[in-house]
């Protein structure tokens, strides 16, 4: 290990594009030979802990800038490993506590995932000359890769456990050496041979408008149409899909419009966020429809007493302008009929 006067630690990977910050610190452990544990109670000592929270969305400013400092990184660079990276995109504000829209809830209990909020791809960790985990794959109406057409996965195929990524080196230290991140660390099975599951289709305008919305998430896309308010209204139709209102029949109505029959969904009030993969693949294609041609076909779902005017607005903070005068057109109920 370095000692605390050299600048760069004898090894200091960079981030390898869109690569999430605790799988980058992982990889750093090992490229040193330590377990996860041993690598952060060295770097940072035991009275500071790293893994006690979900370091991709909280990650603290002492972590960041040792990592920056140790590893001849650039701050921007090494704060773009982090969820902050989508603030003001697909969030307004980033805050420490409670949800953030469009992120994938983790869970942590006692270092333990409980959530299944990191996805992966099996077919992009398997083309990696070293695989690794990216940002977007927390991000959670992206459910499919947009290079192999494929379904992400949030679990593990062969245990069904939450893929968490700094756990891998806890009951064994041969993969230290020998086993890659892309391993699961309850079972060991490789990830890369998990089956890659061909995409399901509702509607092509609306699978098309989700895919480019997931590579809006791509840093290097300059010339993507998708802002916050686009973002903010899918997340609305989207919550609204789930409504436990007994007027609310939107997801109902989508179906009929497209001839697609409803899956089992989770019971209870689950956020959007919690979900597994498949209920939002299914919800935000039913939520694309709508928002690939919204004035006509929100109008429609109104005039067939889907929804309601004052439900198509409730809870929703500070909504794009252009949704607005969408939904204020519905105000008086007597033009229904």
């Amino acid at each position: 290990m370095a000692s605390p006067t050299s600048s760069l630690w004898p090894i200091h990977y960079k981030p390898l594009p869109d690569e999430l910050l605790s799988c980058w610190l992982v990889r750093l452990a090992h490229g040193h030979g330590l377990k996860v544990q041993t690598f952060c109670n060295l770097i940072y000592g035991n009275q500071r802990q790293v893994w006690n929270r979900d370091i991709d969305r909280l990650a603290p400013p002492w972590l960041l800038d040792k990592l920056s400092n140790r590893t001849g990184t650039h701050p921007d660079v090494t704060l773009n490993t982090t969820l902050r990276a989508y603030e003001g995109l697909l969030y307004r504000k980033f805050r420490l506590s409670g949800m953030l829209q469009w992120m994938l809830a983790l869970k942590l209990y006692h270092r333990k995932h409980e959530g299944h909020g990191l996805q992966f791809c099996p077919a992009c960790l398997t083309e990696d000359q070293i695989p690794y985990f990216r940002k977007r794959w927390r991000v959670a109406f992206n459910t499919v890769c947009t290079r192999h057409g494929t379904m992400l996965l949030d679990r593990c195929p062969a245990c069904g456990v939450a893929v968490a990524v700094h756990r891998i080196d806890i009951a064994r230290l041969d993969v230290l050496e020998t086993t890659p991140v892309s391993y699961c660390h309850a079972c060991a099975f490789d990830l890369r041979d998990a089956p890659n599951v061909v995409a399901i289709s509702y509607d092509r305008q609306a699978s098309e408008l989700l895919l480019d919305a997931s590579r809006a998430l791509d840093a290097t896309v300059s010339n993507s149409n998708w802002d916050f308010g686009q973002f903010a209204v899918m997340h609305q139709l989207c919550r609204l899909m789930t409504s436990r209102y007994k007027h609310v029949r939107l997801r109902e109505f989508v179906l009929s419009q497209i001839g697609f029959q409803d899956i089992s969904l989770t019971k209870g009030h689950i956020s959007f966020e919690m979900r597994p993969t498949m209920e939002r693949h299914h919800l935000a294609q039913l939520a694309a429809w709508l928002l690939s041609d919204i004035d006509l076909r929100l109008e429609a779902a109104w005039r067939a007493r889907a929804v309601r005017y004052n439900v198509l607005m409730k809870d929703f903070i500070d909504p794009p302008s252009w949704y607005s005068s969408i939904v204020e057109k519905f105000s008086n109920w007597r033009d229904q009929s």
